[in-house]
């Protein structure tokens, strides 16, 4: 079987269940040719399982016939460690002020669900990438 040539790739970051023709998606699919309903009403059927809002990345795959293939990743770190703090936006001044705190139980939990998406396929390490996200944002970890 031959393989489909790539035209391109699309990196996308689309709220769960709420794909819809507007922009950013609308612009960035028309300009390639494909077809727009049909992508969202699949990306919207696939994140059903997903809480509504979400933001979710998302992968496309273009090829020369117009057809493509979307991977639909979990959420980003930023959204589940806005989710443990309680918090609705990330500290401003990070490293200066701290906007709120997680526990070292919680980054394992968030590296565990995130594990696919990370370089690492080692549960410290992917700990390690989150901690550090953490202080990013602004955020105390506690033991």
């Amino acid at each position: 079987m031959a393989q489909k040539k790539i035209v391109g790739k699309l990196k996308l970051q689309i709220p769960a269940g709420k794909a819809s023709p507007a922009p950013p998606i609308g612009p960035a699919l028309g300009q390639r040719g494909l077809n727009i309903m049909e992508f969202c009403k699949t990306f919207n059927a696939n994140s059903k399982s997903q809480e509504q809002g979400v933001p979710l990345p998302v992968d496309v795959t273009i090829y020369a016939d117009k057809s493509y293939d979307m991977k639909i990743k979990s959420p980003p770190v930023s959204h589940f460690l806005r989710k443990m703090a309680k918090l609705d936006k990330g500290g401003s001044l990070p490293g200066r002020e701290v906007s709120g705190s997680i526990t070292l139980k919680q980054c394992r939990e968030i590296a565990e669900k995130k594990i696919d998406d990370l370089n690492t396929t080692n549960v410290d390490s992917a700990v390690n990438i989150i901690i550090g996200s953490a202080r990013a944002m602004g955020l105390e970890v506690k033991n």
